[in-house]
């Protein structure tokens, strides 16, 4: 489990293609690594990844062909600056929500506006993922645990606060940009009770 404060961002440092369709990543990081096992979860962007191997400052992961198909990760390169989270401990201060570091699908990223200092995006989300997201409503975006403003149909917009904004990767994005997207938790299991009960 995770909860959508990102704590550092990391930078590919290795993309190894493997037969079958997964993919083999290695990732820089300043975590220190010492303390992280082999088989610990690490959310990438905010999908949940398992550390198969580490060298130095260097995590590797191995991700299959299904999450490859669901996620942005297939385009990763040499160079790509990723959000990275370490997932909770018993104890750890739950500073964004709840979120399982399991992707739903992508959004896409509308528009983006100065705003007094921050930033206003407008990202649209799969249409079978839009009753989920609510104003004032927690959703996750390549791992960023953010608060929806506003919410049209599928589209919803959030305000990116100058902190967020230089120490995640929200700043690369531009209009047309696709986005890791998870519904809140909370919202899934009360869709999913109110569709058992009818």
């Amino acid at each position: 489990m995770f909860t959508g404060i990102i704590t550092d961002i990391g930078r590919v440092a290795s993309v190894e293609k493997k037969q079958g369709g997964d993919m083999r990543l290695g990732i820089t990081t300043h975590f220190d690594l010492s303390k992280t096992e082999i088989g610990a979860s690490i959310a990438c962007a905010g999908c949940c990844l398992t550390v198969v191997e580490k060298k130095g400052n260097i995590f590797f992961v191995e991700v299959s062909a299904e999450s490859l198909s669901k996620t942005t990760i297939g385009s990763w390169m040499e160079g790509t600056l990723v959000n990275l989270e370490q997932a909770l401990k018993m104890g750890d201060e739950l500073g964004g929500h709840i979120v399982s570091g399991h992707v739903d699908g992508l959004a896409t990223l509308v528009s983006v506006m100065p705003e007094e200092g921050s930033h206003r995006l407008v990202f649209e989300a799969p249409k079978e993922l839009g009753g989920f997201i609510a104003p004032k409503g927690s959703v996750t975006l390549d791992g960023i645990s953010l608060t929806v403003n506003e919410v049209k149909g599928a589209q919803f917009g959030i305000n990116i606060i100058p902190h967020t904004w230089e120490r995640t990767t929200l700043s690369g994005l531009k209009a047309g940009d696709k986005a890791h997207i998870e519904i809140d938790m909370l919202a899934r299991y009360v869709a999913r009770a109110l569709a058992y009960q009818a």
